[in-house]
């Protein structure tokens, strides 16, 4: 397997290096991204499997580029009908997800269904046998999976690969913006299958990274602590507020006002730069407050939450050297002292 891999990393290194140079493959007759195109922008015809927030808002993000996306697939019929109109493609073939079979030609087809089902759309994918398959590329938008899971349409002679969109999509027109506005994709797959994902993301405006198959599942990981994690911290953080007095809509403006700061300080500084507060001073005596009110008010999923990134933030207070260290420890041992329901005092 690691044999495998290398070669494949080979493989990505020199797709890239031709994928940033083959504009005029857009006329060669044997350029896989010549092959079902739509004649009014020699841009590959494009056909979206899932037609949900993120397939949606692709599909009407491709649109507004030039692309001509040929069919929509959702749950049922009435489904994909509202999703291209809501795309602005209302003449797209509108399909459930029983009629894979009637899905036209499409020169590029996108599978962004949720990631369970990704492997199951292929597979009767494949077992449709189309005999038109040559120069056809199957991306698929899901982050934690690599193109691999896609070998059964790659077995019928299907370029494979996956784009997958850094960009919190929730709901399909402000997600469409996003998708158009600079966004940052990873892309992995076959020679062919990356080199037309790098293009798409050109076209839509962003910039595209590439990270090696095995590790998807890590770099997506990463992508949900820094989005989806993130607002599941803000929420524990709401709730503590509004424990203050605070009404909900007043809690939740004070806390994006300090959320935009961070963020603008992690834009112009590295982690341990950017930490701010209470323990990037070692405020031994605060952290400890922290500890005991959030211990007195019953509230173990935030005590836990506060405790276990409170150790990572003393790491990055380490890392910086500007706070005594032994004020460090002292800290270190009152998370301890936390993780056992003993609050913060010694």
């Amino acid at each position: 397997m690691p044999h495998q891999m290398k070669g494949k990393e080979k493989g990505a290194g020199a797709k890239g290096k031709k994928a940033e140079g083959e504009k005029g493959s857009e006329t060669n007759p044997s350029s896989p991204l010549s092959l079902l195109t739509s004649p009014a922008s020699r841009r590959p015809t494009v056909a979206v499997v899932g037609a949900g927030r993120l397939g949606t808002a692709l599909a009407h993000a491709l649109t507004s580029r030039g692309y001509e996306v040929t069919a929509l697939v959702a749950q049922s019929p009435l489904h994909a009908r509202r999703a291209a109109a809501l795309a602005g493609t209302p003449r797209s073939l509108a399909l459930g997800s029983a009629q894979l079979e009637r899905l036209p030609p499409a020169g590029l087809l996108f599978i962004t269904t949720p990631d369970d089902s990704v492997a199951g759309v292929a597979a009767r994918l494949a077992a449709l046998g189309s005999p038109r398959v040559r120069g056809r590329v199957v991306l698929h938008t899901s982050g934690a999976l690599s193109s691999d899971v896609l070998a059964p349409l790659g077995e019928h002679g299907f370029h494979t690969g996956s784009m997958h969109p850094l960009v919190s999509v929730s709901d399909p027109l402000s997600g469409a913006e996003r998708l158009g506005g600079g966004a940052f994709f990873c892309v992995e797959g076959d020679r062919a299958a990356a080199a037309a994902a790098r293009r798409v993301v050109r076209d839509l405006g962003g910039q595209s990274f590439s990270v090696r198959a095995r590790d998807k599942a890590r770099y997506h990981a990463a992508a949900v602590m820094t989005s989806g994690h993130a607002v599941a911290l803000f929420d524990v953080a709401l709730t503590e507020l509004k424990l203050c007095g605070l009404a909900e809509t007043r809690a939740r403006e004070v806390l994006i006002s300090l959320l935009r700061g961070t963020v603008e300080n992690l834009s112009a500084h590295t982690p341990e730069r950017a930490l701010t507060g209470s323990f990037a001073r070692a405020d031994v005596e605060t952290v400890r407050a922290h500890l005991d009110a959030l211990l007195d008010g019953c509230d173990d999923e935030a005590l836990m939450v506060y405790a276990l990134l409170g150790n990572v933030s003393l790491r990055l207070a380490a890392r910086r050297g500007t706070a005594d260290a032994s004020r460090l420890k002292e800290i270190a041992r009152a998370l301890g002292r936390a993780f056992s329901g003993k609050g913060g005092k010694a």
